[in-house]
């Protein structure tokens, strides 16, 4: 993957996750505001019918204030005494009322002695919702008023918490994906690293490999030179086997090192101006050989009028090699290829067809894959390193070029190039 990719991948995701956990954010502070606003005007309205009932009772003057000191904590002026049992059935009654079964604490101001009596703390059974009376600490004085009481509920923050759990949950799970998020950006970082180390230590092991075979190509023509050699068929027979081995080694590298300039983004064109038909029947003239020791044969058929096309000649050349390598290696006892050309207006088709063991339909969307190869059953004599349509998807993406396959188990393959003219 490219630095650029794994830049934008990371960056838009941030910006994503980001975006979420500010929208998140925004909302539960909303609803906590909005729920924090709704238990106060409950608190309100309660405090304001407990003010009525002792209006009604001992005919308090009209006016009245409710003060909220604190966020969970109200004073309330009533301007005469009254007595902590009355004043802890009217709350009850008037909070159990709007729905607010919720833990509180009360004391009456005695201005005699300038003290908080009658402490006591009322708190509900989560279970069944009934109320128990415990005595507490005195609660603070206010200096503003002569008669008044005080009400705290110590447990408010709980109970708003409580009741926007089921907006925490969606943030609870963006925190499972930011994590997620991270541990794969953090194993797609330690995938490229492996993946640059294993390309530069084929690249290194190839190129130290081009010295000795080099070397080994000389020697063996030397030898093959030499009248010696010439004249003995056992030591000429060991020298070609050495030359061909050689060569075949040296086939194997470069196409490793294909695979390298490949992955690097160095798949430089050099495009002209090429008669398709020249170039495949010099590979045909190459091929004869390994087709002929096996029996086999191979068809013409160049019904394109315009055989001129715009391309690499090398990288043209290897993606029709391997194409026919394909057909040859994969053949069941004798290969029969038939490589067709037809032109349109537009473009020209490069068709190659053989009559092998076919590929299976499930094996069909990986053959393109590095390294891939597809299980040939009974047959084991098929070497390679899988990279044939590797470069061949590579070369005509490059290009530009189409390409599709047809192909059946045991009934053989379809190649089909599409070029632009």
């Amino acid at each position: 993957m490219k630095n650029s990719t794994i830049v934008r991948v990371v960056l838009l995701g941030a910006i994503a996750i980001v975006s979420i956990i500010a929208l998140q954010t925004y909302w539960v502070k909303k609803t906590w505001d909005i729920k924090e606003q709704e238990f106060h005007e409950k608190v309100n309205i309660a405090l304001l019918n407990v003010v009525a009932e002792f209006r009604k009772v001992n005919t308090l003057p009209t006016y009245n204030l409710i003060e909220r000191a604190a966020s969970n904590y109200y004073i309330v002026n009533i301007n005469q005494s009254i007595h902590a049992n009355e004043l802890e059935f009217y709350l009850k009654k008037n909070l159990e009322a709007l729905g607010l079964k919720e833990s509180f604490q009360y004391a009456i101001y005695d201005c005699e002695s300038d003290k908080m009596v009658g402490c006591a703390l009322i708190d509900y059974d989560a279970e069944n919702g009934t109320a128990t009376t415990s005595e507490q600490i005195e609660l603070p004085t206010h200096d503003k008023y002569l008669y008044y009481f005080s009400i705290r509920f110590p447990e408010r923050d709980n109970h708003i918490l409580a009741s926007i759990i089921p907006l925490m949950i969606p943030v609870g799970i963006l925190f499972i994906t930011l994590i997620f998020f991270t541990y794969s950006i953090i194993v797609i970082l330690r995938q490229r690293q492996l993946s640059e180390m294993q390309r530069d230590f084929i690249n290194n092991m190839t190129h130290e490999f081009k010295t000795p075979i080099s070397t080994i190509k000389i020697s063996a023509d030397v030898f093959l030179r030499e009248s010696i050699i010439q004249e003995n068929k056992r030591l000429l027979r060991y020298a070609n086997i050495i030359k061909e081995q050689n060569e075949r080694l040296n086939h194997q590298v470069e196409k490793v090192l294909k695979l390298a300039k490949i992955e690097k983004a160095r798949f430089e064109l050099k495009k002209e101006y090429l008669n398709l038909h020249d170039i495949i029947s010099i590979c045909l003239e190459g091929m004869e050989v390994n087709i002929d020791e096996l029996g086999g044969l191979i068809y013409k058929d160049f019904k394109a009028e315009n055989s001129y096309i715009f391309a690499d000649k090398l990288h043209l050349t290897n993606l029709i090699l391997n194409l026919l390598d394909n057909a040859i290696k994969y053949c069941k006892e004798y290969p029969e290829i038939k490589v067709q050309t037809i032109s349109h207006k537009k473009y020209l088709q490069l068709i190659v067809q053989d009559n092998g063991i076919g590929i299976a339909k499930e094996h069909q969307s990986k053959i393109t894959q590095k390294f891939y190869r597809v299980p040939t059953g009974n047959v084991h004599n098929v070497k390679g390193f899988g990279l044939g349509l590797f470069y061949v998807k590579n070369v005509c993406k490059a290009h530009s070029w189409k390409w599709h396959i047809e192909s059946e188990l045991n009934k053989g393959t379809i190649i089909t190039i599409t070029m632009k003219i």
